[in-house]
């Protein structure tokens, strides 16, 4: 692949299925990077001591993708040398185990890649409207993220 063919690209997709670590990774793969950093956050089994049976998760769609994109373009004024950035999320069921997001940066040096993909993961926690539901054993809780700003308005 040439250089001035490789623009830079951004990656976001929301969706029910199971995500792959493997596609949103080749997504952002670029002759011209030395690196590819990534974040999978996965579901864990426990919370505060209770076991949790899976996550749930819902979104404004069109919302969330909105700020994804605004991330997006924040992450290419702050470090101007990354190249491909991907940002999947999963809707709906997510089992123990398996991944609820996955994001991949990619840019000619490691250092970049890290720093955007950090900024990626603590910025969508904070402001994408998407909910997560923990699923226990006999009961269940919505979650806030404690990084959300709506949430720490009304506080």
């Amino acid at each position: 692949m040439e250089e001035s063919k490789d623009v830079p690209k951004d990656f976001i997709k929301l969706k029910s299925e199971k995500l792959s670590v493997d596609e949103v990774s080749e997504l952002v793969v670029s002759p011209c990077c030395g690196a590819v950093s990534l974040f999978i956050g996965t579901t864990r089994n426990n919370f505060e001591g209770k076991k949790v049976i899976h996550l749930e998760y819902e979104a404004y769609t069109s919302m969330a993708e909105t700020e994804i994109k605004k991330i997006c373009s924040d992450v290419r004024q702050k470090w101007p040398s990354v190249k491909h950035i991907a940002v999947h999320h999963r809707l709906g069921v997510v089992p123990i185990t398996e991944a609820s997001v996955i994001i991949a940066v990619s840019s000619p040096h490691r250092a970049e890649s890290l720093e955007a993909v950090t900024y990626c993961i603590n910025t969508l926690k904070a402001s994408v409207p998407i909910w997560k539901k923990e699923i226990y054993e006999d009961e269940y809780s919505w979650k806030e993220n404690k990084e959300c700003f709506w949430a720490n308005s009304e506080k």
